[in-house]
């Protein structure tokens, strides 16, 4: 897809303030208030990838990146409509998803860990601080969703 097909399908759009100063048109796809009380946006950055076809040619294209920006970070685009982009206030500090796994042997894990907007969150799952997150990644009873990878993010 190229920009203009980017900009017709996708948002609101808003611009981005990199830590660098540099910024970035990106898709909002919703706020989030932490603990702290402090809001962010998650969004998505259309950023530069390879593709290949199957028969083994590559052409470079672009892919949406999931990215997270303070709200001071963010400035409105005039034009573009914020009010369908979801508030997530109601449970603050929770961004990790714990799934409940059905086992089948005794060994088995009996839950999973996701981050919180994982697809691959399905079933019961309960939403855990990232303090409780990170004591989570210890224990042999929990997996870690091999899609989202929360241990990546938590590892400190």
């Amino acid at each position: 897809m190229d920009a203009e097909e980017w900009r017709s399908k996708a948002g609101p759009w808003v611009r981005a303030v990199l830590p660098d100063g540099q910024e970035l048109d990106v898709i909002a796809t919703g706020w989030t208030r932490s603990a702290d009380g402090q809001w962010w946006l998650e969004a998505e950055a259309i950023l530069p990838t390879r593709f290949e076809d199957t028969e083994g040619r590559s052409r470079p294209t672009g892919a949406p990146t999931a990215i997270t920006l303070a709200a001071d970070q963010v400035n409105p685009i005039p034009g573009e409509d914020y009010s369908t982009v979801p508030r997530d206030g109601a449970i603050a500090g929770r961004q990790w998803a714990l799934e409940k796994l059905h086992q089948y042997a005794d060994d088995d894990p009996a839950r999973r860990l996701h981050r919180r907007d994982c697809w691959q969150a399905k079933g019961e799952h309960a939403r855990v601080t990232t303090e409780d997150a990170i004591g989570l990644l210890a224990q042999q009873s929990v997996d870690i969703c091999d899609v989202c990878r929360p241990d990546r993010a938590l590892r400190r």
